[in-house]
């Protein structure tokens, strides 16, 4: 197993492993340890790239494959030996931006579900910008306008932001825990990741955030659109 240093310090952006294995049908490497984002939950995976003897290898992905998480190097560039040790550095420009991200549409989605009770029933994003689907049967333009007042005031109040790992068992006895409208939490993970919002948020969740609300700066929620009877969808950007 990878350690994922991701999960414990989202604000490292450089890091030292070892190969432990070659991946060669996906011209791939698994090491140790990695500080790289593979993607999920609707969060891209980070970019950056490798020092090894002196060179820069740059990476083509990271992606979870079979439960590993492999870091897809160039097809042009020969796969390191095994026991071989790296430098990992991230694209810190796009991991903050896709941190504050994060971190804001957790706010929507703690905002929306303390104030109306509307559960998740997806979501998307990509750097300072994201979309969620929430299980609403109407959504008006004033409506829009007092959630993004809401949120932008929890930003403004400087919530701490904190991540910790709990058994499943302890997960399940939460309450709302798993806000989307389906449980997507596979049987056999043992052991939850949950992030908090003080006072506002707390959910499974397995991605990258910032360590305060402030961090988001603020957000604008550009467009929503009905998906269903009873499926809005919101889109927000964040902003300086």
């Amino acid at each position: 197993m990878t350690y994922q240093i991701f999960h414990e310090d989202s604000y490292i952006r450089e890091f030292e492993a070892e190969v432990s294995i070659l991946d060669e049908s996906n011209h791939g490497i698994i090491l140790n340890q990695t500080a790289f984002y593979p993607g999920g939950g609707g969060q891209p995976s980070d970019r950056g790239w490798f020092l090894a003897n002196g060179n820069e290898i740059h990476l083509r992905g990271v992606k979870k494959i079979s439960g590993s998480i492999v870091h897809l190097l160039p097809e042009n560039t020969p796969l390191p030996q095994v026991g071989s040790h790296l430098v990992g550095k991230l694209d810190w420009d796009l991991r903050y931006k896709l941190m504050r991200t994060h971190t804001a549409m957790h706010i929507l989605c703690g905002t929306i579900f303390r104030d109306y009770g509307a559960s998740v029933t997806g979501g998307n994003m990509e750097p300072l910008k994201g979309r969620m689907d929430f299980e609403f049967a109407s959504l008006k333009r004033e409506l829009v306008h007092t959630i993004e007042d809401a949120v932008n005031l929890e930003i403004k109040n400087a919530l701490p932001v904190s991540w910790r790992i709990i058994p499943r068992d302890e997960a399940f006895e939460i309450p709302d825990l798993i806000r989307t409208k389906i449980n997507l939490l596979p049987k056999q993970i043992s052991e939850v990741r949950v992030v908090e919002i003080e006072g506002l948020d707390l959910q499974a969740d397995g991605g990258t955030h910032v360590k305060n609300t402030s961090e988001v700066g603020g957000v604008k929620i550009t467009d929503y659109k009905s998906k269903g009877r009873e499926n809005k969808r919101i889109y927000l950007e964040v902003i300086e």
